[in-house]
């Protein structure tokens, strides 16, 4: 931790940090430390490194602080400028997943609907605004390069399959009121007494709940968790929708700045396609190698 955040820390947290430690790498650059205090406290502290992470802590802070909600860690501390630093509740105490079990399972589905009964905040930008940037099926039919050198699915099923996926995205309901957290995946799960806590709020927006499940269940079962209509049947527009998303991206080069995040996408992939082949009655994607 270099000197501009130790004074930040203490200006925020009227304390002296004297000891830090990096809290681990996540996929985006945003340095991230565990800092313990000269009154025995510790805290987690978060700061933006260049403009696009400075924009991503302004986006997380405006949800930490218009809803002080129990599926939130506390909101210790802000300071805006050109590097931002956000100074939350310690949570490396709690249980992280994996692995899965129902009662962690049931957690999560109850918190996603605390999540969806609570109004979010003025000015919050709509999923259905982001359609056009989310979904994946349009661009993997302009250019399926990326994706089939992933050896996920042959040539001949993409082909065969592609008017039914980009139907059922085309389909897929995005509008909606509700608050949504929008990337919700262990890494961004804790459980505190049996509830479960939600990180990394940059991506939040309102729109329809069913995409906040979806998004989260490809991974779910890639770390032992039951498979995605277990949770969530019948529903194709958002099995297509979620694959699409996967599909399009985690063959492309890797991000500089978040090196781990392709790895990421191709394991959610992996269950995201077969899900969305299952939703539609089309056949099992078969590997290309």
């Amino acid at each position: 931790m270099d000197e501009r955040l130790q004074a930040a820390t203490l200006r925020l947290l009227h304390a002296r940090p004297t000891a830090w430690r990096a809290a681990g790498a996540g996929y985006t650059h945003n340095e991230r430390w565990v800092v313990d205090l000269e009154d025995a406290r510790s805290a987690f502290v978060k700061a933006a490194v260049d403009e696009v992470t400075a924009e991503w802590l302004r986006a997380e802070h405006r949800i930490y602080a218009a809803l002080p909600a129990g599926f939130l860690p506390r909101l210790l501390g802000w300071e805006d400028g050109e590097l931002p630093v956000l100074v939350l509740e310690d949570l490396s105490g709690a249980d992280w997943p994996p692995p899965w079990t129902r009662e962690r399972v049931d957690a999560v589905l109850a918190t996603l609907q605390e999540v969806a009964e609570t109004p979010p905040p003025p000015g919050l930008a709509s999923l259905e605004d982001w359609r056009e940037e989310l979904a994946g099926w349009r661009k993997v039919e302009r250019d399926p390069t990326a994706l089939l050198a992933l050896g996920v699915c042959s040539g001949e099923w993409l082909d065969g399959a592609l008017p039914a996926l980009l139907a059922a995205e085309d389909a897929c309901v995005l509008e909606g009121e509700p608050l949504l957290h929008l990337d919700v995946r262990s890494d961004n799960i804790c459980f505190r007494e049996g509830h479960a806590l939600l990180v990394d709020w940059n991506w939040a927006v309102h729109g329809n709940p069913v995409l906040d499940l979806a998004a989260w269940l490809p991974s779910l079962q890639a770390e032992g968790g039951p498979p995605p209509e277990a949770l969530l049947p019948e529903e194709p527009g958002a099995a297509a929708f979620m694959s699409g998303f996967f599909a399009a991206r985690a063959g492309l080069p890797p991000i500089p700045t978040a090196p781990h995040v392709r790895e990421v996408q191709l394991t959610q992939l992996r269950t995201a396609l077969p899900w969305a082949a299952r939703a539609l009655g089309l056949p099992p994607p078969p590997a290309s190698r």
